[in-house]
């Protein structure tokens, strides 16, 4: 995987004064958060972060969560993780579902005041009985300790990708619950074999989102957007500081 980062993208760049909104995913929202610098160089410039390479395994998993939720969507009947968890709700149907999963496509809002135009493509929809939308977001990975709770650091990406999810389908007139549930699959490696599959310990934890702070958020990247400065970097960026030792150290070449 390679990228030619001499030749910035026009086509997904931000033009200052342009009459067109501007596509936002929610990724790129994160990314802001993360490192106001690393999402100018991105959007004003062209200069991204170097590729991550897929998670075909975590992709797979999510492919098969959402066969296997979709057969009691069909069904309308509840899934046996929610009925283990004693959750009251079940996988709805919505019109509009299969392109607020797709990439690239999601759930979609013109925010007026900025004219940024905030994207983000979700895993799940369920709904409980009072009649909420609740968001729901697979999550793949293989850890020794059974996963139970959003307790380390990293996991704040996860909860404001939750937060811009709700935000996103209540703008688009949705009655969403606070409540969001991440169902975290997370593979066993202390077989005795492998046998040609891998296993998996499923939980279902829940998140009270709250997403005051997205329309803050959204007035902030469309300052930095117009701004001509490039922004200080993020307090915990990985990035910026490599880029910053690269440039020391060829200077004193």
């Amino acid at each position: 995987m390679s990228t030619n980062y001499n030749v910035p993208r026009s086509r997904y760049l931000y033009a200052p004064g342009h009459a067109k909104p501007f596509a936002l995913s929610r990724s790129k929202i994160d990314l802001f958060v993360e490192c106001p610098r690393c999402f100018y160089l991105d959007r004003r410039l062209g200069i991204g972060r170097p590729p991550g390479y897929p998670f075909n395994l975590n992709i797979a998993v999510d492919t098969l969560l959402k066969a296997e939720f979709d057969v009691h969507r069909a069904a309308h009947t509840q899934h046996p993780l929610l009925e283990q968890y004693g959750v009251d709700a079940r996988p709805v149907a919505h019109d509009s579902l299969d392109i607020w999963r797709q990439n690239f496509k999601g759930v979609r809002i013109l925010h007026a005041r900025t004219n940024l135009e905030v994207f983000g493509a979700i895993d799940d929809l369920w709904q409980n009985p009072h009649g909420e939308y609740i968001v729901v977001d697979y999550k793949a990975t293989s850890k020794r300790a059974r996963i139970t709770a959003l307790d380390q650091d990293w996991h704040a990406g996860y909860k404001r990708q939750m937060e811009v999810y709700q935000w996103l389908l209540r703008r688009n007139g949705l009655a969403v619950s606070n409540i969001g549930y991440f169902v975290y699959a997370n593979g066993i490696a202390d077989k005795q074999a492998f046998d040609g599959k891998l296993e998996f310990d499923v939980t279902l934890i829940p998140y009270e989102g709250n997403d005051d702070w997205v329309e803050a958020v959204l007035d902030a990247i469309h300052a930095c957007l117009n701004g001509d400065d490039i922004p200080n970097a993020g307090e915990h960026c990985d990035y910026c500081p490599y880029r910053r030792a690269v440039t020391d150290a060829e200077s004193r070449n």
